[in-house]
């Protein structure tokens, strides 16, 4: 065994042990008179239900049908294999004169994953009617009070500083709807930060609840 074919098996087992059993990981020889039995080391064959003596991909060869110069790597692509969704990485390996003596090959079955991955979007979907708006936890009543004033400002939708009399009002409503007027000393800050007094304030909420 070469050296460079002694350094491909030893990564290939190195790969296969750090990813686990579901990475395949394989080693071509091109170099061989038959492509038939291309594949000189494989760790994980069951991914793909190949072994040594088996051929290459098929992606392998069409790489092969070129010309080396027009032949690049390819890297995360998806491949069904016998119903298993297996992400796959194929990486040429090239003589001295830069034409292709091999291939190294990782296929890695993330069918449990998509599987996973779609129960996982399942139990996370809400109604879109409920999604509308976020319930929020806060560790105290200043970051709860502070979270809620950017929140009417967002359903507001402009800076303050660019807010009408009435945009204020639907702002102060927001406010009183969510609970803000029940946090202690809540109406000096809110109305610092929307600019209008204390007594501006309330009237806006007496017009509410007299509306």
């Amino acid at each position: 065994m070469d050296l460079k074919m002694d350094f491909l098996t030893r990564l290939s087992k190195a790969l296969a042990k750090q990813f686990g059993s579901n990475c395949e990981v394989v080693i071509h020889d091109l170099n061989k008179a038959s492509l038939e039995s291309s594949i000189v080391a494989i760790e994980n064959g069951h991914v793909t239900n190949r072994k040594v003596g088996d051929e290459p991909s098929p992606v392998v060869i069409e790489a092969l049908a070129k010309k080396p110069e027009e032949v690049e790597d390819r890297l995360a692509y998806l491949t069904e294999v016998e119903g298993k969704m297996i992400k796959s990485s194929t990486v040429y390996i090239r003589d001295e004169d830069g034409n292709i003596s091999g291939a190294l090959e990782i296929n890695y079955d993330i069918s449990p994953m998509v599987v996973f991955e779609r129960q996982l979007k399942d139990f996370v979907s809400i109604d879109t009617a409920e999604a509308q708006e976020s319930t929020y936890v806060h560790n105290d009543v200043n970051s709860l009070l502070d979270d809620l004033v950017k929140r009417a400002v967002k359903m507001v939708g402009r800076p303050v500083a660019y807010m009408t009399r009435e945009d204020k009002i639907k702002a102060i409503h927001f406010l009183n709807e969510h609970g803000a007027f029940l946090i202690t000393k809540s109406g000096d800050k809110i109305s610092n930060y929307f600019g209008i007094s204390k007594y501006t304030m309330y009237s806006y909420l007496d017009k509410e609840r007299a509306e």
